[in-house]
């Protein structure tokens, strides 16, 4: 006897469970169903009454308070709670502008009605070297992943990323250094914010780094001290890199 297929909708109403038996042959022929068929009615099944606060049962169901509304749990009835005494919120800007947002005060507006961003030149603190051994740590383990040891952009990572692979830092050698503090900081494109990771000391301290590895990489060796140049003479050369490996190509049929 052959398998009617179209007997599906018939063998399996609501709130039936589907078997291979009733679902191919009928009831008195037992026909193998390959497994996936199975499968993929069951997911077409379940999709229709699928909870969709599954996965964040506590969205909807968590006792909550809105804002400006009444509040029986506080015995004041307020739900909106004013700020302990003394303390301030961590993203607040500080008295000082230049050190937290890396800007001074803005400009002219703009055509577009935004104003013009006027940012810091300079590392707002003194660049000493803890500071620079604080940044090298720090850019390392944060920034040099994708932007590379040298910061040019040459690393495992961004060999892999194919999409908009992380720039050469030693191009933004004109910029100021609130600009790319504002960049750590609020994250560009497709890099996220640092904010998180780096505290605001840490952030400039990035930046003093990535200024020394601009200079490092920019600056001629007949500029350098004589015993510098000496030293870095007697180095031996650095091995080329590797080359980037070939994109993988589907195969000609």
């Amino acid at each position: 006897m052959t398998p009617r297929l179209g007997r599906i909708a018939f063998a399996c109403g609501a709130g039936e469970l589907c078997s291979p038996r009733n679902i191919a042959g009928g009831f008195g022929n037992p026909v193998r169903v390959p497994i996936l068929i199975v499968a993929s009615l069951a997911a077409l099944t379940a999709s229709a009454c699928i909870d969709e606060n599954i996965l964040d049962q506590m969205a909807d169901s968590q006792p909550k308070a809105n804002r400006y509304r009444e509040s029986k749990f506080y015995a004041d009835g307020l739900t909106m709670k004013a700020p302990p005494a003394g303390t301030v919120p961590r993203e607040r800007i500080t008295l000082n502008a230049v050190l937290t947002t890396g800007r001074e005060p803005d400009g002219p507006i703009q055509t577009n009605g935004e104003p013009l961003p006027v940012y810091v030149k300079a590392v707002p603190m003194p660049v000493t070297r803890k500071l620079l051994e604080l940044g090298r740590k720090r850019y390392d383990i944060t920034c040099g992943t994708c932007h590379g040891p040298l910061g040019d952009g040459d690393s495992i990572v961004a060999r892999q990323m194919a999409l908009r692979p992380p720039p050469s830092l030693h191009r933004y050698i004109e910029k100021p250094a609130g600009y790319i503090y504002e960049v750590a900081t609020k994250g560009f494109g497709m890099m996220a914010s640092y904010a998180a990771e780096l505290t605001v000391e840490e952030r400039w301290a990035v930046v003093a780094y990535i200024r020394a590895l601009q200079l490092s990489q920019n600056t001629p060796a007949a500029e350098l001290p004589p015993a510098v140049r000496q030293q870095l003479e007697a180095q031996p050369a650095l091995p080329s890199p590797a080359p980037a490996p070939a994109p993988h190509h589907e195969e000609k049929k």
